[in-house]
């Protein structure tokens, strides 16, 4: 028999990318234990069905600290639509009293602010800079050099990339319809191609105009995903350095809208929804 684990959760969605918030303070599931949980939690069929659990946990570093696990089990750095629906939660239970405060991740100290609160909430997220340097993202070949609109081969086809980390790293690929492209076919080939040492999160865009873009992503650890907010993020700064966006643009997702900046301090600011769906318990034998 296998260890038993039970604990209360609520799960979230910002856009469609839904998450299993899990009160880490309460210390109810051992850390060797998070991906285990996070596969069993997050099974559509036999869980409770979400693209990742999130963690609310001390920090020492900032007012509250974020931890994501995804579907397969792997710890991803950051997630832009996650860290919405983490502010939320965390101000919603009264972890933070600020409506602007600072969340540590495994991509640096992020600053959410409260633009609307309660079970449907809107929250901007100071993502912070871009990273465009190819060893920093990474993709290798590339040294320090930007990696803006080089060629890469997936399979039959040479496509245009343009990679950006936002803490964890997204290749960003400008194509003529994003709803047909066939996203299952490329999607887990861009993940896991050779340029890519630590994989990556790969964005399929199609530019509609400087200020609207439509964007399918097929999520590094999760596969399609119905939104990813810090490939918005990737999006945006990919279409202004290719000269096809606006510094400010609404991203259209399968799951919702997003607006992103790329302010003159260099900051990607983020804004968008995160909703309460319901909270419950949950048992797992793992």
């Amino acid at each position: 028999m296998g260890k038993l684990i039970k604990f209360p959760f609520t799960k979230w969605q910002g856009c469609g990318n839904d998450f299993v918030m899990i009160d880490g303070f309460a210390n109810a599931i051992a850390e060797e234990d998070y991906a285990a949980v996070s596969k069993a939690a997050c099974d559509r069929h036999y869980g409770i069905g979400a693209d990742g659990i999130i963690l609310l946990l001390p920090s020492d570093k900032a007012d509250i600290r974020m931890r994501i696990i995804n579907a397969d089990g792997s710890e991803a750095e950051m997630c832009g639509n996650g860290i919405r629906c983490f502010a939320a939660l965390a101000y919603n239970l009264g972890m933070v009293k600020e409506t602007e405060f600072t969340v540590e991740t495994g991509a640096g100290i992020l600053v959410p602010r409260m633009e609307k609160t309660g079970r449907k909430s809107q929250v901007r997220v100071d993502m912070g800079e871009p990273v465009l340097e190819g060893d920093n993202i990474p993709v290798a070949g590339f040294g320090m050099n930007r990696v803006i609109s080089e060629d890469i081969t997936v399979k039959d086809k040479t496509f245009k990339m343009t990679c950006v980390s936002m803490g964890n790293p997204h290749c960003v690929t400008f194509v003529d319809d994003a709803e047909k492209f066939p996203i299952y076919e490329y999607g887990p080939l861009f993940e896991k191609h050779e340029k890519f040492p630590r994989k990556v999160n790969a964005e399929f865009v199609e530019v509609i105009d400087r200020q609207h873009i439509r964007m399918r992503v097929w999520e590094r650890g999760a596969a399609v995903t119905l939104a990813c907010g810090t490939g918005s993020c990737a999006t945006l700064t990919a279409a202004v350095l290719n000269g096809l966006a606006d510094r400010k643009a609404e991203i259209q997702l399968d799951g919702g809208k997003l607006t992103v900046e790329w302010a003159e301090n260099n900051h990607l600011f983020m804004t968008g929804p995160a909703e309460e769906v319901y909270s419950g318990e949950y048992e797992v034998e793992i």
